[in-house]
C-alpha cells in the first residue's frame, strides 16, 4: 500500500486565498473512497498507487475547471512493499518510541 502526499496549488487566481479550490479538489477525493487525511499544508492519501495517481490527475484538473490559469501539483510517494504500512501504523510506530 502506498502513502502519498499531494499539494495542489492554483496560480493566476483573483485572490491569494486558495481554500475555495482546496475544498473543490477535496470533493473529488471524497468521491474516490480512498483513505485520506487533509492537513493544513497538504493531503495524505493511502491505497493502491495506480488508483491514487488516477485520482490525483482528476484533482489536478479541478482548479482549471474553476478558473485557475495555472496549477502546480507536488506529489511525494512512500511505497513500502516489505510490510503493509498505513498512515495509522506509521504514526503508532513513532508514538511508541516517544
Amino acid at each position: 500500500m502506498a502513502i502519498v502526499e499531494v499539494t495542489i496549488t492554483p496560480l493566476g487566481t483573483q485572490t491569494p486565498s486558495v481554500s475555495y479550490y482546496v475544498a473543490e479538489v477535496h470533493k473529488v477525493l471524497e468521491q474516490s473512497g480512498l483513505t485520506h487525511q487533509l492537513t493544513p499544508m497538504s493531503t495524505i492519501i493511502e491505497g493502491d498507487l495506480q488508483e491514487i495517481i488516477a485520482v490525483i490527475q482528476k484533482m489536478h484538473e479541478v482548479p482549471f475547471e474553476k478558473g485557475a490559469l495555472r496549477v502546480s501539483t507536488s506529489i511525494r510517494i512512500d511505497d513500502r512493499r516489505d510490510i503493509e504500512a498505513s498512515m495509522e501504523q506509521k504514526l503508532k510506530s513513532v508514538q511508541d518510541k516517544i
